[in-house]
Order: structure tokens, then C-alpha cells, then sequence
């Protein structure tokens, strides 16, 4: 054995730990305080399933199809607001800015969807927030839900225009990152109100 020649391994390089600056705790304290209150009128929503005596009930307003087509429009937009996020990364200022304007648009799509769909409710099928037990709590949750989109679509376009005065880089992305989370969440409890309140409507739920 050559002299200076170790007969043990050479250990692996030491990686700093990242830590989570303070906006990032931040968020994630928001986002667990937003968790506890969809919880709660999510659970609301269920305990009163299927307790009306006036119609009418959810099997019987509710419908399927243009549902799937805003949910397609929302959960798109969390793989399209990814994408910007790599893009930001890679210094591709450009491409950040046409794929965050894309997630934009997907949002607003999804809150006309909405908007259409509450339009069919009110006025074809007579279901107002004070209707019954199931349009105080629908209304109430997918209301608050269509609230934080919008909220999430304005943060967008704050960044986008930021970004567009080149204030938003790949140096400093961190106003970015916290809104793809926030979105991502609004987009994770998307699902679970479309399993809860659409999906048990189609079974024959309430």
C-alpha cells in the first residue's frame, strides 16, 4: 500500500441543510390554519347531507360535466405553475413569465366555470344559500373555496407584474415559491371538495 493511502472509505461530502427562511415559515403556518378551516366546513357539509325536507337536494342540482372541465382547468394549473417555477429556476425569465400568465388564465377559467354554475343553480334549479341545509352549505364552502382562488389568481398577477418589470428573478423567487404553495393547496382541497360534495351527489349522495 502506497504511503498517504487511507484503508478506510472516504466519507461522502457534507451537504448544508436548507433551512426555511421566515415568509416560508410563514406560509406554511397559514396553510395549516387554512387546513383546520375547509376541515371545518367540510365536515359541516357532511353532518348535514341528506337532512333537508325542501329540494333541492344535491343528486338533484348538481351535475358532473362542467365541473370536470373547471376541475381539469385547476389541477392543470398546478402542473403549469410547476413548470414556471423550473423555468424561474433555469433563469428562463421568459418562458416564467408566459406559463405563470397560463396558470392565470386556467384560474379564471375555473371561476367562470363557477360563476356559470351558480347562474344554473339560482336561477334554473332554485337553489339560494338560504334554499335549505345543502345551499347554505355548499354555497359556503365551494364560495369560500372560489375566494381563495381569486386570491390566489391576484397574487399571481402581482408576481407576473413584478416579474415583467424584472423585479421577480432567478435570484429572488422567493414571492413565486410561497404562491405556487398557496396554489397548490387551493388546488388539494379542490379534490377533496369535488370527491365530497360532486362525487357522492352522482352516487345519490344527500
Amino acid at each position: 500500500m502506497s504511503a498517504g493511502t487511507s484503508i478506510y472509505p472516504t466519507p461522502p461530502p457534507v451537504v448544508a441543510e436548507r433551512n426555511l427562511s421566515a415568509p416560508q415559515w410563514g406560509m406554511i403556518s397559514f396553510l395549516i390554519s387554512e387546513v383546520a378551516f375547509f376541515t371545518t366546513l367540510i365536515v359541516a357539509y357532511v353532518a348535514f347531507m341528506g337532512q333537508d325536507t325542501v329540494g333541492p337536494t344535491p343528486s338533484e342540482a348538481l351535475s358532473l360535466p362542467l365541473v370536470i372541465g373547471t376541475t381539469i382547468c385547476l389541477l392543470s394549473s398546478s402542473v403549469v405553475v410547476h413548470a414556471a417555477q423550473r423555468a424561474l429556476e433555469r433563469g428562463n425569465q421568459g418562458l416564467f413569465c408566459l406559463l405563470w400568465f397560463g396558470t392565470i388564465v386556467l384560474g379564471i377559467a375555473f371561476l367562470a366555470g363557477t360563476a356559470y354554475e351558480w347562474r344554473e343553480l339560482i336561477f334554473d334549479k332554485g337553489l339560494t344559500i338560504s334554499r335549505n341545509l345543502f345551499g347554505t352549505t355548499f354555497y359556503t364552502l365551494v364560495g369560500f373555496h372560489a375566494l381563495h382562488v381569486t386570491g390566489g389568481v391576484t397574487a399571481m398577477l402581482v408576481v407576473l407584474l413584478l416579474a415583467l418589470r424584472r423585479k421577480v428573478t432567478h435570484e429572488n423567487q422567493t414571492g413565486p415559491e410561497l404562491v405556487a404553495w398557496y396554489w397548490h393547496f387551493v388546488d388539494g382541497v379542490w379534490i377533496v371538495v369535488f370527491c365530497v360534495v360532486y362525487l357522492t351527489a352522482v352516487g345519490g349522495g344527500g
